[in-house]
């Protein structure tokens, strides 16, 4: 694995990459890093292509600038630009997970000549609404616990998250995964409860994470906190007006989908399978895959992400080595 330097005016992008040929770029969701692709990284780089997954802007190893407004979905398209322009010639193919799905979408929304194709994985394409996914929240969740609402005073979960991030991040990984009893991440919690009240501490933990891969995490965590990470929940007021002229508009490149069968995602607006028509907004849609057994994590089903991934690939013209 090399790492390289990214940089987008004077944010930097800290970037693994290996492999020759097509280039991939990989974007992660929260709370993850570059390394959340370890899997992917490894079989599409012996399978002929160049593999770049970064650490986004406010994780890891890359530039975590203060300002809620850094973490606009246009800004973070930007930083797959970025990526892009550096490693590829002209365009790549982008994998994107969690808010890294929502990245990569924008970023063939916005610029459509950078991307060949898009895989988003646990959240599906949706363009923007009438409302913002926010306020939309707000309203369904009123009364009620709801994650992203919890993150939006600043200082607030970063204070809960920091006091013990080891433990922190093992019952967010576990409460959204396939082992954790169906969307126990969703519990009904009053009002004013906090995100891991509840949540269980595997003892030990599930064998798709070993403890040192949860090391990575932690160290990462420990390092930089969790301020800048939050910060793109905090962003999604300035994308609904920042994106105003692209109200209604379809993905128009190559687009696939893969999800978990038990990820909570899908059951985010009660008495809705917001997994059950995946390419909606796409005019070039390849098709989906649910991962049976699978929770939010790509690192519960390696093999079956992978081989999804790679019969999307495989629908795609593109000069591929022999």
């Amino acid at each position: 694995m090399d790492f390289t330097t990214v940089r987008n005016g004077a944010i930097t992008l800290n970037v693994a990459v290996q492999g020759d040929g097509p280039l991939i770029v990989c974007v992660h969701g929260w709370p993850e890093l570059w390394y959340s692709w370890r899997h992917q990284i490894e079989h599409f780089a012996a399978r002929g292509y160049k593999v770049a997954a970064l650490d986004v802007r406010g994780y890891g190893a890359s530039s975590k600038p203060p300002e809620i407004a850094a973490y606009s979905l246009r800004n973070l398209a930007a930083d797959v630009v970025a990526v892009i322009d550096q490693l590829g010639g002209g365009q790549a193919i982008l994998f994107g997970h969690d808010w890294g799905a929502t990245v990569v979408w924008t970023t063939a929304l916005l610029h459509p000549d950078k991307v060949r194709a898009v895989a988003g994985l646990s959240v599906p394409y949706r363009p923007r609404g009438a409302a913002s996914s926010l306020a939309t929240m707000r309203r369904i969740y009123a009364g009620r616990f709801f994650y992203q609402v919890y993150f939006q005073e600043e200082g607030v979960v970063e204070a809960e998250l920091e006091r013990d991030v080891a433990a922190a991040l093992r019952k967010i990984y576990f409460a959204i995964s396939g082992d954790a009893p169906l969307n126990a991440f969703l519990a009904e919690k009053a009002a004013d409860a906090t995100l891991l009240e509840g949540m269980v501490d595997p003892q030990p933990f599930p064998g798709w994470m070993s403890d040192a891969d949860l090391k990575v995490y932690t160290d990462a965590y420990e390092a930089g906190g969790f301020s800048t990470s939050v910060h793109r929940y905090r962003a999604q007021e300035i994308d609904f007006a920042d994106l105003a002229d692209y109200a209604g508009k379809p993905v128009m490149k190559p687009a696939f989908f893969i999800a978990g069968e038990r990820d909570a995602i899908r059951s985010f607006v009660p008495g809705t399978d917001l997994y059950a028509s995946p390419g909606a907004f796409c005019t070039d849609f390849r098709g989906s895959v649910i991962i049976p057994g699978m929770g939010h994590w790509m690192e519960e089903a390696p093999a079956a992400v992978n081989a999804a991934l790679e019969a999307f690939l495989g629908q795609i013209e593109l000069s591929r080595p022999a």
